[in-house]
C-alpha cells in the first residue's frame, strides 16, 4: 500500500507507543489530519442530531444549519488546538497531559477517558452487530433479534472487532490510508442514501417553517458540541503527533474543524430536513430502523452497509486512541497489545449487552455520557495549558518517578487537579441523571436552571475548570522551546 509521510508505510506495524516522536519521523501534514476526521463523522447515524435541533428544539432549517457549523465544526475546531500540543510535544493526549496534572494527579483524566472510549467503542460494536443482524435477516431470513441467534451474534461481534484490529492494531500509518480511501467509498454510499432520503422530505414545511428564537439556537449549539467534537477532544493530539514541527496551527485547526465539519453540517442538516413537520426519525429509540423505514425496501441493504461502514471508520479511531490512554494509564505492553487488551474488553462487554443483559444498555449508555463532565473539564484546563506551554520535556513525560520534572508535589499538581476536581463538581450540580423522565437516579442542586435544564451543565464545566486553572497561574513552566530543545529528543 502507498507509503504515508510519518515514517511508516501502510500494512507495517506502529511499533512506537507513548513515547515521543523523533522529528525524523514528524513528517505528517494537516491534509491527512482532514481525512482521519472526515472518516470518523462520516456516519449516517449523525442524521438524529439534526432531527433533535428541528423536532425539539423548534428551529427552522436555517437555523439548524448554522448551529451545526457553531455547534459541530466549532467544537472540532476544539479537537485542533489540542492537536497543536500534539505537534510540540509529539506524544499522545492524556501523555502529555502529565505535564498538567502531574504524573500521579493523570491518572484521574486517564482513566475517565479509557472508560469514555472503552464505553462508546462497546456501543459501536452492539449497534454494528445489531446492523448485520439486521441486514442478515433481509437477506436470509434469519432471527433479527439477538437472543434468537446468540451464534450469528457472536459472529458478528467478532467480524466488527477483528476488522477494528485490523487497522487500529496495525498503528498510525494504516489508519491514516484506511481512512482516507473508505471515506470515498462509504461517502458515495451517504450520498445514495441520502439522495433517496431527500425524496421524503416536507418541502413546503421547510420553507414556511417558523425561525424558533436565539435561546433555543444557543441551546442547539451547546448540544451539538457535546454530542460531536467535545466527545473527540482528548484524542486530538493521538492523531497529530507526527506531524512536522513547521505546520502551522491554523492549519491543524482547520484540518479538524473542517474535516470533521463538513459531514457533520451535512448529515445534520439533511436530518433536519427530514424532521420538518415528521418527529419520528428525532424520537425513535432505534434510530438505524427509523431510519431504514424511510428508504425504498431495495435500499435497506445499501443503507445498513453504509450504517456500518461509519460505525467502523469512528472505531478505528476511537480504539487506537483507547490504546495509546491504557499505555499511558500504566500498562507497561506493546502498543498492539494494548489494543488487543482494549478489543477483548469491548467483545465481552458486547457479547454481555447483546446476549445476557435485559436492561442494562440504557443505564449504560446514561453512565458513559456522564463521563462528557470530568473529559470537558480536562479540556478546559488543557486549552489553557496550551496558551503559555510551548514545549514538553520528552524524558519526563515518560519518567513516573520523582525525579521527574512533572512529579511537583506527591506527583500530583495541585492547581490543575483542583481546578479539574471543583469544575467537575459544579458540572454535577447542572446535572439530571436518569434513563428517563421518570427514572431519576441523581439531579444536581442546579438541575432546574435554564442552564441545568437544557444540558448545558458542560459548558460551565469548560469554563469554571478553564478559569480557574488560569486565575492560579496556569502553566507552571513558560519558557520557550528554543531553551530546552534538548530535552526534546
Amino acid at each position: 500500500m502507498s507509503s504515508t509521510s510519518s515514517g511508516q508505510s501502510a500494512g507495517q506495524l506502529e511499533t512506537r507507543g507513548i513515547e515521543p516522536v523523533p522529528d525524523s519521523e514528524c513528517n505528517g501534514h494537516p491534509l491527512q489530519l482532514f481525512w482521519v476526521w472526515f472518516a470518523a463523522n462520516i456516519s449516517i447515524l449523525g442524521l438524529p442530531l439534526g432531527a433533535t435541533l428541528v423536532a425539539f428544539r423548534g428551529l427552522s432549517i436555517w437555523q439548524a444549519i448554522i448551529v451545526a457549523i457553531l455547534g459541530a465544526a466549532g467544537s472540532f475546531a476544539v479537537v485542533g488546538i489540542i492537536s497543536i500540543a500534539g505537534r510540540r510535544g509529539r506524544a499522545p493526549s492524556l501523555t502529555l497531559s502529565r505535564a498538567i496534572f502531574g504524573v500521579r494527579g493523570n491518572i484521574g483524566p486517564t482513566l475517565v477517558s479509557l472508560m469514555s472510549r472503552l464505553g462508546w467503542e462497546t456501543v459501536n460494536t452492539t449497534t454494528a452487530a445489531f446492523v448485520l443482524l439486521s441486514l442478515c435477516s433481509i437477506l436470509f431470513d434469519s432471527p433479527v433479534e439477538a437472543k434468537s441467534a446468540p451464534m450469528l451474534t457472536l459472529i458478528f461481534i467478532a467480524i466488527f472487532v477483528l476488522l477494528t484490529l485490523s487497522v487500529s492494531g496495525l498503528g498510525h500509518a494504516t489508519l491514516l490510508v484506511i481512512q482516507k480511501w473508505a471515506t470515498y467509498v462509504f461517502g458515495a454510499l451517504n450520498i445514495l442514501v441520502g439522495g433517496f432520503l431527500c425524496a421524503t422530505i416536507d418541502w413546503s414545511a421547510v420553507f414556511n417553517a417558523t425561525p424558533a428564537p436565539l435561546s433555543a439556537m444557543i441551546i442547539g449549539v451547546g448540544t451539538m458540541a457535546a454530542g460531536t467534537g467535545i466527545g473527540w477532544a482528548n484524542a486530538g493530539a493521538d492523531m497529530s503527533r507526527y506531524q512536522h514541527r513547521s505546520v502551522k496551527a491554523a492549519r491543524l485547526v482547520a484540518s479538524a474543524a473542517f474535516g470533521a465539519g463538513i459531514p457533520l453540517v451535512l448529515l445534520i442538516t439533511l436530518g433536519g430536513l427530514l424532521s420538518v413537520g415528521n418527529n419520528d426519525l428525532a424520537s425513535a429509540t432505534d434510530p438505524i430502523i427509523a431510519i431504514r423505514d424511510m428508504l425504498p425496501t431495495w435500499m435497506a441493504v445499501p443503507y445498513l452497509i453504509t450504517a456500518f461502514g461509519g460505525l467502523l471508520l469512528s472505531n478505528n479511531l476511537s480504539v487506537y486512541s483507547a490504546g495509546l490512554t491504557t499505555l499511558t494509564l500504566g500498562l507497561k505492553v506493546k502498543r498492539v497489545h494494548a489494543v488487543i487488551v482494549d478489543i477483548v474488553a469491548i467483545f465481552a462487554g458486547s457479547i454481555y449487552f447483546m446476549l445476557i443483559a435485559d436492561s442494562f444498555y440504557g443505564p449504560f449508555i446514561t453512565f458513559i455520557s456522564l463521563l462528557a463532565v470530568p473529559i470537558t473539564a480536562w479540556v478546559g484546563i488543557f486549552v489553557v495549558d496550551l496558551i503559555h506551554r510551548h514545549y514538553y520535556s520528552a524524558k519526563d513525560l515518560l519518567d513516573v518517578s520523582p525525579s521527574s520534572a512533572y512529579w511537583y508535589r506527591g506527583g500530583v499538581e495541585w492547581r490543575a487537579f483542583g481546578a479539574w476536581a471543583v469544575a467537575i463538581v459544579l458540572g454535577f450540580s447542572f446535572t439530571t441523571i436518569g434513563t428517563t423522565a421518570e427514572n431519576i437516579w441523581f439531579a444536581g442542586p442546579l438541575s432546574d436552571s435554564w442552564l441545568g435544564h437544557n444540558g448545558l451543565g458542560w459548558i460551565v464545566t469548560f469554563l469554571v475548570a478553564g478559569g480557574i486553572y488560569a486565575a492560579l497561574g496556569g502553566a507552571a513552566d513558560r519558557r520557550p522551546a528554543s531553551l530546552v530543545e534538548s530535552h526534546n529528543v
